[in-house]
């Protein structure tokens, strides 16, 4: 029960507040402040802005793992094409026994910043057994021997295959692996106009200078921050042209 109680009381809002607030005392997590005010709603963990999103909208969900509550919302609330990315085997599993809307299009590849294959290493949890769930580019010693190669296309390289010029929204969750992408759509001519990323800065082969450096230059490149999660990882922009 004490147990139970206890990760109840992690999980709320203002425990995750508290905490994030003490890591960045400390100097481990980074002080990102909201630079658009701008009504959001939240779907899935993340916090979006209607804004631009209709049924003729393209969205693009790179992540899946076991949750697909997000991409469900966008098409029920807007009609929205929703193209998902994850060329994880659980992922692809997971999806291949679930009944999905037709304007949902799921594609077992990884994304990243130009067309090849790729090494996903499984992730090692706190005990130090293998996720079968989630995968990293990163490779530590307890998960190096397990890698599975999947293929690997840049966006430009996606959306020209799908015949898309757009992508209205860009969802970002693939463990560590959202540097090279946002290099990789920084140096592409689409431009998403929502942005919505989880940074993996507390991994220790990445670390905060690298999510505040990309950052930078998202913002160099007209993306504005218009939320921040009680955690500070999950970031949401918004393009102003």
């Amino acid at each position: 029960m004490a147990i139970a109680a206890w990760k109840r009381i992690e999980k709320s809002p203002g425990y995750q507040r508290a905490k994030t607030s003490l890591k960045r005392l400390i100097g481990k997590e980074l002080r990102l402040p909201v630079e658009i005010r701008i009504a959001t709603i939240e779907s899935g963990g993340w916090r979006f802005t209607t804004h631009g999103l209709d049924q003729d909208s393209i969205v693009y969900s790179l992540g899946v793992g076991d949750d697909i509550a997000f991409d469900l919302f966008i098409i029920d609330r807007f009609g929205a094409e929703v193209h998902a990315f994850d060329p994880t085997p659980s992922s692809i599993e997971m999806l291949s026994k679930t009944s999905l809307p037709d304007r949902f299009h799921f594609h077992p590849w990884a994304i990243t910043a130009e067309d090849g294959t790729l090494k996903f290493y499984p992730r090692v949890k706190k005990d130090g057994s293998e996720s079968t769930l989630m995968f990293t580019m990163i490779a530590e010693d307890a998960s190096s021997k397990n890698a599975i190669e999947v293929p690997a296309y840049c966006l430009s390289s996606v959306a020209k295959r799908l015949e898309h010029s757009r992508i209205d929204l860009l969802k970002i969750d693939i463990e560590g692996a959202e540097y090279e992408v946002l290099e990789g759509l920084l140096a592409s001519p689409i431009k998403p106009n929502q942005l919505l990323v989880e940074f993996h800065h507390r991994f220790p082969a990445i670390g905060l200078e690298k999510t505040a450096d990309i950052i930078r230059l998202l913002q160099k490149s007209g993306y504005k921050i218009f939320a921040v999660s009680e955690t500070g990882r999950e970031v949401s922009f918004l393009r102003s042209e």
